[in-house]
C-alpha cells in the first residue's frame, strides 16, 4: 500500500512539473539557447526575431545570435523528415544558433509574411544580414552546409 501511494504521489509530481512549461516555452523564456527547438507564434516572433508591425518597411533582427526558421505543418511528410535533423542541429550548434519552428497552418499572419507556400520552408537568418529561405527537405549535410555559410561565416564562428 505505501508503494502504491508513493507511485501516486511520485506521478503526481511529474505531471504538476510538466503542466507548468508547454513544450518549446523555456519556462517562458522562448529565446534561451538550450539546445532544444522552439516553437515560435507570431506574438513571439515579434519579440525575438523582427517586430513587422513596428518596422514593416525595414528588416531588423532583434535576435543576438543567427537562427533558423523551420516553418511546417503536422501532415507534411517532408516536414516530418525535416523535423529531427532540426533537433540535432539544435543540439550541435547549441551556444552557436538558436533553431525555431513555425507551424504554418496555426501561424498563417507569418507563413503569409514570408510568402511561404511550398513547405518545408527553413529560413536562414544571420545576425547582421537579410534572411535567406531554402524550400523543400534537405540532407543534414546540406542544412550544416548552409549553416556555414550563410549563418557562421559572417560571425567568424565555427561549429
Amino acid at each position: 500500500m505505501k508503494q502504491l501511494i508513493f507511485i501516486f504521489l511520485f506521478l503526481g509530481s511529474l505531471s504538476l512539473h510538466a503542466c507548468n512549461s508547454a513544450p518549446g516555452d523555456d519556462n517562458g523564456t522562448a529565446g534561451s539557447n538550450d539546445g532544444q527547438v522552439i516553437n515560435l507564434t507570431a506574438e513571439t516572433f515579434q519579440k525575438l526575431i523582427w517586430d513587422y508591425k513596428k518596422n514593416p518597411q525595414e528588416w531588423v533582427f532583434k535576435g543576438d545570435q543567427p537562427c533558423i526558421i523551420d516553418f511546417y505543418a503536422d501532415w507534411c511528410r517532408p516536414c516530418k523528415m525535416v523535423a529531427p535533423i532540426m533537433a540535432e542541429l539544435s543540439m550541435e550548434y547549441k551556444g552557436k544558433i538558436r533553431i525555431y519552428k513555425v507551424n504554418t497552418d496555426e501561424q498563417r499572419e507569418l507563413a503569409g509574411l514570408f510568402k511561404i507556400s511550398s513547405i518545408p520552408a527553413v529560413m536562414f537568418i544571420p545576425k547582421s544580414d537579410k534572411p535567406q529561405i531554402s524550400v523543400g527537405a534537405m540532407q543534414k549535410a546540406n542544412y550544416m552546409d548552409m549553416i556555414q555559410k550563410i549563418l557562421l561565416v559572417q560571425s567568424n564562428l565555427k561549429k
